[in-house]
């Protein structure tokens, strides 16, 4: 039996990949490790918080006495990094909080990770695995033709994407230093449930469902790679129990959008499940975001050859899929957004 320790598993990839993970009947444990910061929410969680191959334990990665002591008490044998601040304009408002828990706390990780699994003299034990979930950020932006590949120079231009970018160094210099195993993927940008409603595609159902202005950036014609989040999670999955060590996976999904033909699919599909709104009208351009890079694209053509992964979820699809989610969660999408439930959860775990 294998034991997972899962970083920021409360957040939207994280409760994602956990969910999906404990989807089998398959013996395992993880330990879900979250600050609880705006961003976590363990209602994601709440259908598993029973299972006895599921455990919370509220802490941060850059508390280094809690991770010696998780260490200590359990036989970790992967460790799953999702936990990041990771909203590009809060990091241009406060990119200290991005260089504290994206840099410092992956480095308090490989850290304890490194002592926990030396064995003196033959390396590390057996069968461990450190996995950094990284971004398609790090490599910058691109003109109007190619992709990102695993050796595109890293060029990040936010404080978020430079954070990423330099734990990403950590890792690799602790694969390179200390032969330590590790994978790093990086991935373009992920949709579906649980996401928290700053980022763009949460963003436009809930303004849209509620009649409020949407906002775009510039001109509206920025490009993203978009992958619907259980697409990622597989791919994450099958790095870590098949990925090279040492090796950097580009995970994708070949669906490039302008920023506007976004808006304007979910403005269409929220109209043809019934609500009424305003459509079009809702939208106001505003002023372009410092430093926007202007086009992602991911080559994945390495992890599909490698280890077979493909995405199942086609764009128009998990859209549908993602939009009809929200619709039916209302309360989830109000009590996150007045902040109910980081108040509630904040006051649960108060001086523990």
């Amino acid at each position: 039996m294998k034991t997972y320790l899962v970083t920021g598993g409360a957040g939207f990839i994280g409760s994602n990949y956990i969910l999906q993970l404990l989807s089998s009947q398959e013996p395992m444990h993880i330990i879900n490790l979250d600050a609880l910061t705006y961003a976590g929410n363990l209602e994601n969680l709440q259908s598993v918080e029973n299972d006895p191959r599921y455990e919370f334990i509220h802490g941060n990665i850059c508390n280094e006495p809690l991770l010696k002591r998780i260490f200590s008490d359990h036989a970790i044998d992967y460790v799953v990094n999702f936990a990041a601040e990771s909203h590009v304009d809060r990091s241009i408002e406060d990119p200290e909080v991005f260089l504290n828990t994206n840099v410092y706390g992956t480095f308090q990780l490989l850290n304890t990770a490194r002592k926990s699994w030396e064995t003196p003299g033959s390396g590390f034990r057996p069968g461990v695995k450190f996995l950094q979930i990284s971004t398609d950020e790090v490599y910058g932006s691109l003109g109007e033709t190619g992709l990102f590949t695993e050796t595109t120079p890293l060029d990040p231009h936010s404080p978020y994407s430079a954070a990423k970018t330099a734990a990403d160094l950590f890792v690799k210099a602790y694969r390179d230093t200390y032969g330590l195993p590790v994978n790093i993927t990086r991935c373009s940008n992920n949709y579906g449930p649980y996401q928290f409603p700053e980022k763009l595609i949460p963003l436009i159902i809930n303004n849209a469902t509620q009649g409020k202005e949407i906002p775009v950036y510039g001109d509206g014609r920025n490009i993203r790679d978009w992958l619907y989040v259980s697409d990622h999670c597989h791919a994450i999955q099958s790095v870590l129990l098949n990925g090279n060590p040492g090796e950097v996976y580009n995970v994708g999904g070949n669906n490039e959008r302008q920023n506007i033909e976004i808006v304007n699919l979910i403005l269409q599909t929220v109209r043809e499940s019934g609500y009424d709104q305003s459509g079009s009208q809702l939208i106001r351009y505003v002023t372009d975001r410092k430093g926007h890079d202007r086009r992602y694209a991911i080559d994945s053509g390495k992890i599909r050859a490698q280890l077979g992964w493909e995405p199942r979820v086609s764009f128009e699809e998990g859209i549908k899929k993602t939009v009809t989610w929200y619709l039916g969660h209302a309360e989830w999408m109000r009590k996150v957004t007045d902040g109910s439930y980081q108040a509630y959860y904040q006051h649960m775990y108060e001086g523990r």
